[in-house]
């Protein structure tokens, strides 16, 4: 009999949650295929057999936690696709079969039709719609889908929702069942995903630890909108990758950061860990909740470069692909509120980095240009946030990091040279 263990994951992770049992008991499994897919504070991953044979049984149900090297299930290696219990081996004589030939093969041939008909309905899914569909209590089997080739997306799986609750609010109810129906409509409880749990935590533990102060300016993006115009068609032929803001910052950021390294170091303990690279945290919205993959090595990246790299790394973030190397390790974080509208906004720390910029919308407004003659102009105008740990960075260095930021984006010439 083999063990099937939660593997190591990463250092900073030590537990799980089963999302799904991709195999169930009593089948037949290959050596390296997945049993399970294992939701993490991080990333889904799939666990997957290190022996070949019989699923004899599984250990705990979707949505129990599991410990890094804890037994989740239990393989035969002489089984060959029996149900649980049946693999053992029994000393007792086998009890003769009186039944109708003629009836055990029908029933084997209803079985066998049963099975086959089970694996043509397995649905296609996206992990991010099963475990959507696991939440809300839905057979995938039972939703329709759009994609062409079969495949089950979230919006699937929320169109399937809604009509379910249109169905029920049409069935007629007594007066009674109605009030009690009301009631219990006003309220929708909703498990938290480990992903969700983990990012409160982190950031109520960020408030906690960290004395996290903000200190905010703003930057005249005409500069960098008149060169992106000018250049985009021509980035675009040249390196397939679309000329967006990102860039611009991340090596403004980091230009900043060689100025004042102490806005990329981190605490640890009684030390402070200076970091002479540049591994740029990009928070990315899901469906899961926010997500900060790490461009590395950001410093040694062209302009194409990182709008690749920030691309695939997006891409992966929204197809719930990203992997543990691609959330690990980050130096400094830049967050975007500003592609939902936001105007202003008072980042996190994204711990155990001292620092985080926060990006927001672009707003055309009064601003005047020449002081001595109270000249005023139309420009578009972007406020920045950036929050800091005031334990080793201090007030001064916070401003004048945020004020080299902003002469580096209003002169992006400069910053192609610097950069």
């Amino acid at each position: 009999m083999k063990e099937i263990k939660v593997p190591e994951l990463a250092e900073s992770l030590t537990e799980g949650t089963i999302a799904e049992w991709l195999k169930k008991e009593g089948d037949y499994i290959e050596k390296g295929q997945a049993i399970a897919e294992l939701e993490t504070d991080k990333v889904n991953v799939e666990i997957n057999s290190e022996d070949s044979g019989t699923i004899t049984e599984l250990l705990f149900q979707p949505g129990d936690s599991v410990e890094v090297g804890q037994v989740i299930a239990r393989l035969d290696e002489e089984g060959k696709g029996t149900s649980k219990g049946s693999s053992e081996v029994s000393d007792e004589k086998p009890v003769e079969n009186k039944s109708n030939p003629v009836e055990e093969k029908k029933e084997s041939a209803q079985k066998e039709a049963s099975i086959e008909k089970g694996k043509e309905r397995k649905p296609i899914a996206s992990p991010a719609a099963r475990k959507k569909a696991r939440e809300l209590g839905i057979d995938l089997n039972e939703i329709p889908y759009q994609d062409p080739l079969g495949r089950i997306r979230p919006e699937d799986v929320d169109a399937y929702k809604r009509d379910l609750s249109m169905k029920k609010d049409v069935v007629k109810a007594s007066p009674q069942e109605k009030s009690i129906k009301q009631q219990d409509d006003r309220i929708e409880r909703i498990k938290m995903s480990r992903r969700r749990q983990t990012i409160a935590k982190r950031l109520v533990e960020a408030q906690q630890t960290a004395a996290m102060l903000t200190t905010f300016n703003e930057v005249d993006m005409t500069a960098v909108l008149q060169l992106r115009n000018r250049r985009k068609d021509a980035f675009l032929k040249k390196h397939n990758v679309k000329l967006g803001f990102m860039s611009f910052f991340t090596k403004a950021v980091i230009g900043a950061l060689k100025e004042f390294p102490l806005v990329n170091a981190e605490i640890q303990g009684d030390e402070i860990l200076l970091k002479r690279f540049y591994d740029i945290g990009i928070a990315v919205s899901t469906d899961d909740g926010l997500v900060v993959p790490v461009v590395r090595d950001a410093d040694r990246l062209s302009f194409a470069g990182i709008e690749r790299e920030i691309g695939r790394l997006s891409e992966k973030a929204r197809n719930n692909t990203l992997g543990l190397s691609d959330l690990t390790g980050g130096t400094f974080t830049i967050t975007n509120g500003g592609i939902f509208g936001s105007l202003n906004s008072t980042p996190i720390l994204n711990t155990p980095q001292v620092g985080i910029l926060g990006m927001h919308k672009i707003q055309k407004r009064p601003v005047v240009i020449d002081e001595e003659n109270d000249t005023v102009e139309v420009r578009p105008m972007m406020h920045l946030a950036l929050s800091y740990d005031h334990r080793i960075i201090d007030g001064k260095d916070a401003v004048q990091f945020l004020v080299r930021v902003k002469q580096l984006l209003e002169d992006p010439e400069d910053l192609l040279l610097e950069g």
